[in-house]
């Protein structure tokens, strides 16, 4: 019999050694060779970048997205940070924004980074291309710098890229100024491309969300921002082609609680002083005098005052008509105290006119009853001058003739009556200046600040 060797044992343990620790040899190597294929493919951030649009990526910033394809389609919506420094006289406002910009680059999509959006740093937008926005009716304009610039970049994985910036903006606004200070103005921002045509390149407001929102507690000096905010299409047609345009018009009225204070009140008050003449003794001229002449002055530089805000237009604003008619009624209490004082002195012409006609009358008399005395002595020739009539102005006996005396109770009812007619106008102004002016005022808030508001709020 025979007995197994030990070098027969020894081969038998080995190979059910390699039977057992062989697969997991294997195994591992796999997940060796697995794990070396992963770490690769977990790049850093930079070398993300530099292949997503850097100089490794072939990403040309000077080429727009969808090349000789179709026209980009970039997505704009704005929020108000401020709105103010509404000037009537350069007719323009001031406005700070923050513009949202939103488009595709199917160039930038990315799946290697597992986050859903990028925020880049802003010296990343000269690496991508950009819309070539301006704003058509800008007057003037600055970017933002403190601290940082303010500037955002956000990229997507599908491509989608937001850019986002801080404005500060002066735009025109032509205003029409006929209802001022109780006008409604509507006031326009035109976003315009420069460059490219509608071929490659549209803006469109942004639809799911307000296209135009404003900082909550937003107050402007004089004017009201109303909500309703008309968005809208201004497709510019000129020699070098058609450009897309998309326009937001705000409307503002103005609240007139300043003017009323400023111009309105005092202007009246200036007025209604006026009147005190009517009440004071007609025989104190220094004193009417003085106060038609002050009111008219005064109500002349308030007048000017209204102006000097205001640009030189053609046409007559509501201002102009309240100050206009407000002169007219302070400038008339002054004429009403000349026809006063006019009217009070006539019984002294009156007097004068009589007394005058009276001595011609007594001079008539006295001449022909000398005549017919001396003519009985044949002393008539006595009285012919060489080459003139009879002799004028002489008594009897050649002496001036007395002045003829006036009858008391005639002078005295005469100035009596003229008087009365100067109380009278007195009297009547006092009622006739006051509604008059009454009647105005109804006429004139009532067209203005009920018809034409009206208008023009159902314009908006």
């Amino acid at each position: 019999m025979r007995t197994p060797t030990p070098g027969a044992g020894v081969l038998f343990i080995i190979w059910i050694l390699q039977a057992q620790l062989l697969p997991r040899l294997v195994s591992g190597k796999e997940e060796v060779k697995s794990a070396s294929k992963v770490i690769p493919q977990r790049m850093s951030p930079s070398d993300f970048l530099d292949k997503l649009m850097g100089r490794t990526s072939g990403y040309d910033a000077r080429i727009r997205p969808n090349f000789k394809g179709p026209p980009v389609n970039v997505t704009c919506n704005i929020f108000i940070n401020s709105f103010g420094s509404v000037t009537e006289t350069t007719m323009d406002y001031r406005v700070n924004v923050f513009l949202r910009q939103q488009w595709n680059d199917p160039r930038l999509a990315y799946r290697e980074y597992p986050d859903d959006s990028l925020d880049l740093d802003p010296s990343m937008l000269d690496s991508i291309w950009k819309p070539d926005l301006f704003f058509a009716n800008e007057k003037g304009a600055n970017f933002h710098e403190v601290t940082t610039d303010n500037k955002l970049l956000r990229i997507f994985k599908n491509g989608n890229v937001l850019y986002s910036i801080r404005l500060t903006l002066i735009l025109s606004c032509p205003m029409d100024l006929k209802n001022f200070p109780m006008d409604i103005q509507t006031c326009a921002m035109q976003l315009e491309s420069f460059g490219y045509t509608m071929n490659d390149l549209v803006f469109e407001w942004l639809e799911d969300a307000p296209a135009v929102q404003v900082a909550e507690g937003l107050t402007l000096p004089q004017f009201i921002l109303r909500d309703e905010k008309d968005l809208g299409y201004c497709t510019k047609h000129y020699n070098t082609g058609k450009f897309t345009c998309i326009e937001v018009k705000f409307h503002l009225e103005r609240q007139m609680g300043y003017y009323l204070i400023q111009m309105y009140i005092p202007s009246l008050l200036i007025v209604i002083l006026s009147w005190v003449s009517f009440w004071i003794n007609m025989d104190a001229a220094p004193a009417r005098v003085g106060l038609g002449i002050t009111t008219v002055l005064t109500m002349t530089t308030q007048s000017s005052g209204s102006r000097a805000s205001l640009p030189k237009v053609s046409y007559v604003k509501a201002i102009d008509i309240w100050m206009a008619v407000c002169l007219l009624f302070v400038f008339a209490a002054l004429l009403e105290y000349a026809a006063v004082n006019f009217v009070s002195r006539q019984h002294k012409e009156f007097m004068r006119l009589r007394r005058r006609q009276r001595r011609q009358r007594m001079e008539e008399d006295l001449v022909r009853e000398s005549r017919f005395y001396f003519r009985g002595y044949g002393l008539g020739h006595c009285l012919q001058g060489r080459g003139r009539g009879p002799l004028e102005g002489s008594g009897l006996y050649g002496g001036p003739l007395p002045p003829p005396a006036p009858h008391p109770r005639e002078g005295e009812s005469t100035r009596k009556r003229y008087v009365d007619r100067a109380k009278w106008i007195d009297t009547v102004s006092r009622a006739v200046f006051p509604f008059t002016f009454l009647i105005f005022n109804v006429f004139y808030w009532v067209v203005y600040k009920v018809l034409r508001l009206e208008d023009g709020r159902r314009g908006l």
